[in-house]
């Protein structure tokens, strides 16, 4: 157990923290470079000396005004198992130089982390550019050999969780958003890391773990918070590697019982199994039989009696004319597939032609399953109008409900895919739909819209001597020295402005005027008297310090800490288009010490 004190935790002795989720992730996960930079402090005596880096980005992604930090839980579990194997000692020796001594080899198989120390914003907090994500300090060697895996392991993680944000407040509170996007993502680490990462930053679910929930579900099973990981991770990629990878959910015997079932509104949204086009070429269907929900009869020819529905429906007063005959092949795949998943039949209703045969095939078969006391669970469309489709579907089914009096048919859910973004989304709401979930795939797990975030990782000071970069670039002039971070709300309870501040500045107070300045453009500054102050950066690696260690929180309260932070920024700061800069800002001392270290460490020109 976690042993807290003043209301913060710290590791007890022996707690042993996992290795990265990705098995790739090792100290080797780094730059040739990375190993010279170390040796040549090595070489020079240095490799001891006590540094300082800030991991930050200098812009926000996709044209917005936020970013969601995430990937830290990753850096943490590397640097707790940061440790050079005997076989990585050989292979980084046969890749140096000839020249370099054995006496660096034997430091490098010393290292660990053990004299690092790492402070961090949450994961999951709404952060913005210049702001240090991580703050690092440790012998400069050991810690310049972070730089890459670190920068590595947030940058992806911090733009697919703002994507999915983004696309979540398009969509809208109202709608599910859903995962689709294994099959486009950049390998098997792509599609397992969006998962959890997309989860983070508002999507409810994927294919894979909405089968999980519905199957349970349908099976009456009552269960625990897997532990927490049903609730800690609720977002499963489609496949069965991730749930073993990443210790998800499994479906069987480590499903625990408890009091009340777990009810989210989209466990009905059972997009796998969900019938792909393929099987609308599998039109023999050999089991006709299938029993009633309640145990007490069997239907021994359940095609005849979807046959039945759809002549109905044909000839309906409501429906007539709308269709004529409709694709037998499509008819048997949806049949064949209710009789598999009865307790969770979607279709994919547009093999052939949505309004003339998926439509009316679909609701002959999901009327002979409410027949035997199943509820089938809706549609999937993934081409065409999605808007005007949508709408035609929901006056189908509401007609079907209102001639055959069949309770809730008309709110069957459909669900839409076919290469959504932001755009669409947006598209969509203006033109007025009927979709109940979205389906994103090639858009959110590629950041297809912006390729990184631009993660950098620079040296603010060493041996207590504060350091900055400069450049004819104002945007990557770093800001110098150990800092601490707050961030300011108003009186309406929304953010005003981050500050940065010396590490030995006193903390802003509530109720004080305090002076924030633009850290590079000397007209932008405003008094600001805030309402209440929160420190950013907290420690989660105290290294040989007395400090007190942060818990790594479970995923659900990351996510829970990203939906509450949205909610609490201003409106104009989300919005797609032209939104308003959130400011970042340093304090009136550390300002003035920026720009007096800029002038004495930049050359002076002459002109003849």
């Amino acid at each position: 157990m976690e042993v807290k004190e003043n209301g913060l935790n710290k590791l007890p002795p022996g707690r042993v923290i996992d290795g990265p989720t990705n098995p790739m992730v090792t100290p080797l996960l780094t730059d040739h470079y990375q190993f010279t930079m170390a040796y040549a402090y090595w070489k020079a005596g240095k490799h001891q000396e006590r540094a300082v880096f800030d991991l930050y980005f200098r812009k926000n992604p996709f044209g917005g005004e936020y970013t969601i930090f995430a990937g830290l839980e990753e850096c943490i579990k590397l640097i707790a198992n940061f440790k050079f194997t005997k076989e990585d000692i050989n292979f980084i020796r046969q890749n140096l130089a000839a020249s370099c001594e054995d006496g660096f080899f034997d430091f490098l198989r010393g290292i660990d982390c053990s004299d690092v120390e790492v402070y961090a914003i949450p994961e999951g907090s709404v952060v913005f550019p210049k702001i240090p994500l991580l703050q690092i300090e440790g012998p400069v060697a050991v810690v310049q050999m972070l730089e890459t895996p670190f920068v590595n392991l947030i940058n992806y993680a911090s733009l697919v969780a703002t994507n999915a944000a983004r696309h979540r407040f398009v969509a809208g509170k109202s709608k599910v958003l859903l995962e689709f996007g294994l099959r486009r993502a950049q390998g098997p680490d792509g599609g397992v890391g969006a998962s959890k990462y997309c989860y983070i930053g508002g999507v409810d679910a994927t294919r894979w773990q909405c089968m999980l929930l519905a199957a349970c579900l349908s099976m009456n099973i009552k269960f625990s918070a897997l532990g927490a990981n049903l609730m800690g991770f609720f977002t499963i990629d489609s496949m069965y590697r991730a749930s073993k990878m990443l210790d998800f959910i499994r479906f069987g015997s480590n499903l625990i019982l408890q009091e009340g079932y777990l009810e989210y509104p989209f466990v009905a949204l059972i997009l796998m199994p969900s019938l792909a086009h393929i099987w609308c070429n599998l039109d023999e269907i050999i089991d006709r039989s299938l029993r009633r929900k309640d145990g007490s009869s069997t239907c021994g020819d359940f095609v005849s009696l979807v046959q039945t529905w759809l002549t109905k429906i044909q000839w309906s007063n409501s429906l007539r004319g709308i269709f004529g005959e409709t694709n037998q092949s499509e008819l048997a795949a949806f049949t064949s597939y209710a009789l598999a998943f009865p307790d969770g039949f979607l279709a994919l209703v547009d093999t052939y032609d949505v309004m003339r045969s998926g439509i009316p095939n679909f609701c002959a078969v999901a009327l002979t399953l409410n027949d035997l006391g199943y509820n089938a669970v809706g549609i999937r469309l993934d081409s065409g109008d999605l808007a005007y489709l949508s709408v035609e579907v929901r006056k189908f089914f509401c007609s079907i409900e209102k001639e055959f009096a069949v309770p809730g048919f008309g709110k069957m859910t459909i669900t839409a895919s076919n290469d959504l973004n932001e755009e669409t989304l947006d598209a969509l709401n203006k033109q007025g739909h009927e979709i109940d979930a979205f389906g994103i795939g090639t858009n959110l797990v590629t950041c297809y819209a912006q390729a990184a975030l631009g993660v950098v990782f620079k040296l603010v000071e060493i041996n207590n001597q504060p350091r900055i970069k400069l450049s004819e670039d104002v945007s990557k002039v770093s800001i110098p020295c150990k800092k601490r971070c707050y961030r300011l709300y108003g009186k309406e309870g929304y953010p005003l402005v981050d500050i940065m501040t010396g590490e030995n500045e006193p903390s802003p107070k509530v109720g004080e005027r305090i002076l924030c300045r633009h850290p590079f453009e000397e007209s932008k500054r405003a008094y600001v008297v805030p309402q209440r102050v929160e420190e950013l950066l907290m420690c989660y690696w105290p290294g040989k310090s007395d400090k007190m260690r942060e818990t790594l929180p479970p995923l659900k309260d990351v996510r829970e800490r990203c939906i509450k932070q949205l909610e609490q920024m201003r409106r104009d700061h989300m919005r797609r288009l032209n939104p308003t800069p959130y400011k970042v800002s340093v304090s009136a001392k550390l300002y003035d010490f920026i720009h007096f270290l800029w002038l004495n460490e930049a050359p002076v020109g002459e002109l003849q």
